[in-house]
């Protein structure tokens, strides 16, 4: 268990790495071999990469995040930038952000409109 001097550094840096994730998704991208690299960069810091990220199933991924000490809100920023990234490129990583939706809506035991609406968002662009 983490103190909170810790932990608020560690939230800190978990929110730095989501940012650079999701700015990586907001310009068009062609998805070469310099932009997988800038990702696969950002996500190592996650203790990931792309393809470690598309092998782990759902609940792999859940309990990597969790031993990371992603808080609510990094769940919900992380699967927003599934969402964005499968999106944009050529990976699919919806059913993965939806199981991660599910698990906040579920496991933080309050009721979200917004990843309620996030979440049926996602099923139907299945």
């Amino acid at each position: 268990m983490l103190n909170k001097g810790l932990r608020d550094q560690e939230s800190i840096r978990i929110d730095n790495i989501l940012k650079v994730l999701h700015s990586l998704t907001f310009v068009l991208k062609f998805w070469n071999l310099e932009d997988i690299f800038q990702l696969e960069n950002e996500l190592k810091d996650l203790g990931m990469n792309v393809e470690t990220l598309r092998d782990l199933d759902e609940k792999q991924l859940i309990s990597h995040l969790e031993r990371l000490h992603f808080e609510w809100k990094h769940f919900e920023i992380f699967a927003d930038f599934l969402i964005t990234l499968s999106k944009e490129s050529h990976f699919n990583f919806s059913k993965k952000a939806i199981a991660i939706y599910g698990y906040v809506q579920q496991e933080s035991k309050t009721f979200s409109f917004e990843i309620f609406n996030k979440l049926a968002a996602a099923k139907a662009n299945l």
